[in-house]
């Protein structure tokens, strides 16, 4: 929150680069859990009609017993859920490596999400701007890391922002 008058405050989204700290782990929350229909319809709408996203007979007859999460889902909700602390402030996103999915995800299942700050530096062509790079975990309820990926983001500083405020 940051105070913008007299008993008025305003809430904020994100850090600014000077924030971030080399080592810093951020514990992203509310978790999330995910349900059959979360499933089903993000498939569908992403056009991934593999079975065993959507196909519950199908489904019944793997190694797994039941629907699997889509892991696009996984994907786009843990990045959802870390953009309060890591790239609520960006200017862009720059690029993701290492994406990594490491155990299944059934509905059911809540997930929760925490990034560590492995570099960050001053960008050498954008003054007021700088790059810091995480790499995000997703844990399941019982603390099963079934993914992790890194991302790297342009964030801008706290003087940049207040040349241009957004009302953010």
């Amino acid at each position: 929150m940051r105070q913008v008058g007299p008993n008025r405050f305003r809430g904020e989204i994100g850090l600014y680069f000077e924030d971030f700290e080399v080592g810093h782990v951020y514990e992203h929350r509310p978790g999330r859990t995910l349900t059959d229909q979360d499933n089903i319809q993000f498939s569908l709408m992403t056009m991934n009609y593999h079975p065993m996203h959507c196909d519950a007979h199908f489904a019944s007859q793997s190694e797994f017993g039941k629907l699997l999460i889509n892991s696009g889902l996984t994907v786009a909700t843990v990045l959802g859920m870390s953009v309060p602390e890591v790239s609520g402030k960006a200017i862009a996103n720059l690029g993701w490596e290492e994406i990594k999915l490491m155990a299944p995800v059934f509905a059911g299942d809540t997930i929760y999400a925490e990034s560590e700050v492995l570099e960050k530096r001053e960008s050498r062509s954008r003054p007021g701007q700088g790059i810091v790079k995480v790499r995000t975990l997703g844990k399941k309820h019982d603390d099963t890391v079934f993914m992790s990926f890194e991302r790297s983001a342009l964030i801008k500083s706290r003087a940049a922002d207040a040349e241009t405020p957004t009302n953010y």
